[in-house]
């Protein structure tokens, strides 16, 4: 090891990105922190969940707020005076003003912003409850289950920052982007002569933005999918089914809208080029040569449900009568009404898209154990036995106090209490029991060091949303809301502890003091609860109709894709269980082999790289991206797919190698300004208008449809679906 190595950082990408050197006088928690950070967080967090029921489920990064709180931090720090106020009744006092907007103000404020902007996960229990079983869930059960399943991984993130967070080969790849934006933002730029600053770019682009969403948004929301074939082929089911963005394969389907473009996918604008190609070639594989061969020869019997849905059938075709199977007392499984009714069946891709999951999870591992296993055995051999670290670690334990181990502890013990009461107490109206919390916590503490190391060095995440699927439907079958509810506890609890400890990877580097960096995401965390969950109960309390498309407006936006989905999941895994799906038992046990599938993909890529080492394009084939492409389909939709490639390839290959210096100044700063543009727009024209029941002028193009009705109709003859020809 070089004496850079040992000095600096033994990871090249750490020494080229991260300065080493600090100045700990900085103010930190100052009172632009808390104001520009709190804001940022609560209107993240209400956008992302007012979009969240929406037709296209667009989510507003921290990006956003990254970029606006610069100009916003050096406008407070330019007007507000330098006075000092007191806290009545206590020691604490505060400068309004304590001196120029520093970086680590800003490191803290995105913090809180990534609080907003990462989703509530438990909301969608709350949803479905309310709005697909339509049963009453007590609202500080549903509280609880917000704030707990956020804050459970924090509980045990502590005893693994020394492995995670203080070692140099941990280095988490995403935390350098944010590392080199914001060296990039607090460089002093000096603007060409009669060019344009980033911040005037991102205004300019933030209204542009702004008033084009209003014509998708209100005037003409037909525009989000645009289906030529359905135009051209009125009365051809087959035609509709290939030609159709919402309901079909979407073959010649265009979208006119940012929403459609980044809503489900998110932007293409900050995903690497390689990556967009790898997710477009598994789209292209799954959607136009998989799905045609397997419904076409009616695999499943396919033909006899809709080509593309995210519903669950019976085996006449028609969509299942949950009442049938369910005990409305108990809101528990009736094996006797099952039995007198029907198995339930999917639509072929819908039966695929969960073998595809499963191949996803067993590529990951094989890909990360072929490609990675070595450094992440070298890396982890030395993060155990490093005692002195880098650079980076021996300025953070001189300059700042740790964090003590015993505010972990008491996290842990509140949470995993207030967990107790949520799924206990109010009647049990969550349904899972005292040992399912237990083991959902067991669960999440366990993988979260071996998958913390997987992400620290490759940046990529295994879920376990599968996994714990499976354990509860198999240990506690025939309760929806106990199988979902453990998902949530055992699955975003690791997530939730991996978020935490990549941003204090990121404080690390930017040398936050600890003790902020932990109060920061602490509060964020709570904050960000909070107001999704009461957006979200204010939307499912006021909207009417919300999430129900047989009742809704055909122009209503309110359509909760994702949460049918996760609806439809609860159904399968904790109502019917994995034993009546996906085992013996089951319709579609033939899926399981797609676990072996995953597991052997990537060996033929690794071959071949080892073969080939000077075919450097080999190595930049990501099975798991690959496989997984079509891992938001549904609720993602082929038109979602298809636009949001078509924008990825142009930035990431044709403006970036034709105009590379355009794209490095203004690429995130375009999608930010878009994104931005699009939120504000929809909730302004939301209540000034369409809350006070203003629709304006009904037209054909006002329907939130792509107009191909017979994409979703079944191909069999003699199957009856309304609307449908009877072939």
């Amino acid at each position: 090891m070089s004496f850079d190595e040992l000095e600096n950082s033994p990871i090249e990408q750490v020494r080229l990105t991260v300065p080493a050197t600090d100045d700990p006088t900085l103010p930190v928690l100052t009172f632009r922190t808390w104001t520009l950070g709190l804001f940022s967080c609560a209107l993240l967090a209400f956008l992302n969940q007012f979009f969240g029921y929406r037709q296209n489920q667009l989510s507003v990064s921290s990006i956003s707020a990254q970029i606006i709180a610069l100009p916003l931090g050096k406008l407070m720090a330019a007007t507000l005076p330098a006075k000092v106020v007191r806290i009545p009744g206590t020691k604490w006092e505060f400068s309004l003003n304590p001196g120029p907007f520093n970086i680590k103000e800003h490191v803290l404020i995105t913090i809180f912003a990534n609080s907003g902007s990462n989703s509530v996960y438990a909301v969608n229990i709350i949803t479905i409850v309310k709005a697909f079983y339509h049963r009453q869930l007590h609202p500080m059960a549903a509280f609880l289950l917000s704030q707990t399943t956020q804050m459970m991984g924090y509980g045990w993130a502590g005893l693994f920052r020394k492995y995670l967070v203080d070692s140099p080969y941990m280095w988490w790849p995403s935390n350098l982007v944010q590392v080199s934006l914001f060296r990039a933002l607090h460089e002093k730029e000096v603007r060409r002569k009669r060019g344009t600053s980033r911040l005037q770019f991102f205004l300019m682009v933030f209204v542009a933005s702004y008033c084009y969403y209003i014509v998708p948004n209100y005037l003409f929301p037909s525009i989000t999918a645009l289906s030529f074939m359905c135009w051209i082929w009125k009365d051809s089911v087959t035609a509709q089914q290939i030609g159709s963005g919402l309901s079909g394969i979407g073959l010649g389907s265009i979208g006119l809208d940012w929403s459609t473009v980044a809503g489900f996918l998110g932007s293409p604008l900050a995903t690497p080029g390689f990556a967009v190609l790898n997710v477009m070639a598994g789209f292209f594989l799954v959607v136009y040569v998989m799905l045609p061969i397997t419904y076409w020869t009616n695999s499943y019997n396919a033909k006899r449900f809709p080509i593309f849905s995210s519903h669950v059938f019976d085996q006449w075709g028609k969509p299942y009568n949950i009442s049938r199977i369910l005990n409305q007392k108990t809101f528990e499984f009736d094996p006797v009404g099952y039995n007198g009714y029907s198995q339930i069946h999917l639509s072929i891709f819908f039966a695929f898209a969960y073998g595809i999951s499963f191949a996803t999870l067993a590529a990951t591992i094989s890909h990360v154990a072929l490609f990675h296993g070595k450094s992440i055995y070298r890396q982890t051999k030395q993060a155990f036995s490093d005692h002195v670290g880098d650079v980076h670690t021996r300025l953070m334990k001189k300059n700042y106090v740790a964090v003590p181990e015993w505010w972990f502890s008491i996290i842990l013990i509140c949470v995993v209490g207030l967990a107790f009461l949520a799924c206990l107490g109010f009647g049990g109206q969550l349904q899972l029991p005292w040992w399912g919390i237990l083991l959902a916590c067991a669960i999440a503490f366990f993988f979260t060091l071996p998958i913390g190391i997987i992400q620290a060095t490759t940046n990529q995440q295994p879920g376990l949303n599968v996994v714990t699927e499976l354990i509860i439907g198999y240990l506690y079958p025939g309760r929806p809301l106990a199988n979902v509810a453990f998902k949530t506890y055992g699955y975003i609890s690791m997530s939730q502890a991996l978020m935490f400890l990549s941003d204090f990877k990121l404080g690390h580097y930017m040398k936050i003091p600890p003790r902020s960096m932990f109060v920061v995401q602490l509060v964020g965390t709570l904050v960000s609860s909070s107001v999704y969950f009461g957006t979200a109960w204010w939307l499912l309390s006021t909207v009417p109709n919300i999430c129900n498309t047989a009742l809704l407006d055909p122009s209503s936006p309110w359509t909760c894709p994702g949460d049918d989905v996760f609806y439809n999941a609860s159904i399968i895994w904790g109502v019917v269980g994995p034993l009546r799906m996906f085992g013996r038992l089951g319709v579609y046990a033939g899926q399981n082999w797609w676990f072996l599938v995953g597991l052997l993909a990537p060996v033929p890529v690794w071959v071949c790289s080892r073969l080939f080492p000077k075919a450097k394009w080999i190595s930049l084939i990501n099975m798991p991206i690959l496989i997984g492409a079509t891992g938001m389909m549904p609720p993602a939709r082929a038109v979602n797919y298809l636009a949001w490639g078509a924008v990825g390839i142009a930035f990431n290959f044709v403006v970036y190698r034709k105009y590379k210096q355009w794209w490095a100044r203004h690429n995130y700063v375009l999608s930010a300004g878009l994104d931005a543009g699009v939120a504000f727009s929809a909730v302004l024209t939301y209540f000034a208008l369409q809350y006070r029941s203003i629709f304006g002028i009904q037209w054909w193009g006002t329907e939130l449809d792509d107009h191909c009705a017979l994409a979703r109709c079944p191909t069999e003859p003699g199957i009856v679906t309304k609307g449908c020809p009877v072939l």
